[in-house]
């Protein structure tokens, strides 16, 4: 993302209300944000209708709209709008399926679940309920599969958020993919 140092201080002077700090916090990460948030909608549904630009947006202005938002970092800024992100798409996929109960002809495609983290095109609300079963189980996690699959962060981001080991987020990526699969299935 740019320089954590920089981030950090505009993130705390955010949190304390500085409307100026917001500002050029929005400028300094936007562009990581839509790549982010692109990154991910590649890899939905064709037929999908929220746009990567709408997602940065609305995660922006769900973080810092609203009560002051408290960030400690940088690692726990990619962390919040990851969640956020999350929380849209469910929101989303939630209003999709409330349509197509109300009698819309309009059609989600499901793909194989085999594939989580690989192509992101599953029914969100399933992998949302599931994600918090995980988190129940294992925090961390379930913090992994939130920041590579709804963050569209690699491996060694995810590491780097979390403060965690290369090694430790693969540990928890396999079991992770293993028990979304199992509770998916």
């Amino acid at each position: 993302m740019s320089d954590p140092t920089t981030l950090t201080s505009l993130l705390w002077s955010a949190r304390d209300g500085d409307p100026n700090a917001k500002e050029k916090l929005a400028e300094l990460v936007y562009p990581e944000l839509r790549r982010l948030a692109a990154y991910y909608m590649r890899s939905e549904r064709s037929s999908h209708t929220l746009q990567a630009t709408a997602l940065v947006n609305e995660a922006f202005v769900r973080l810092f709209d609203g009560q002051p938002v408290s960030v400690k970092d940088r690692s726990h800024f990619v962390a919040l709008v990851a969640r956020q992100m999350r929380r849209i798409l469910v929101d989303h996929g939630r209003s999709f399926r409330a349509a197509k109960a109300a009698g819309s002809h309009i059609r989600l495609a499901i793909d194989d679940v085999r594939d989580l983290g690989e192509s992101p095109d599953e029914d969100l609300l399933a992998v949302d309920e599931a994600l918090e079963r995980l988190a129940g189980i294992d925090e961390r996690s379930a913090r992994v599969v939130e920041l590579r699959f709804f963050g569209g962060l690699s491996e060694e981001e995810t590491g780097e958020v979390l403060g965690i080991s290369l090694s430790t987020v693969k540990r928890d990526w396999t079991f992770a993919r293993a028990w979304l699969l199992k509770a998916l299935s």
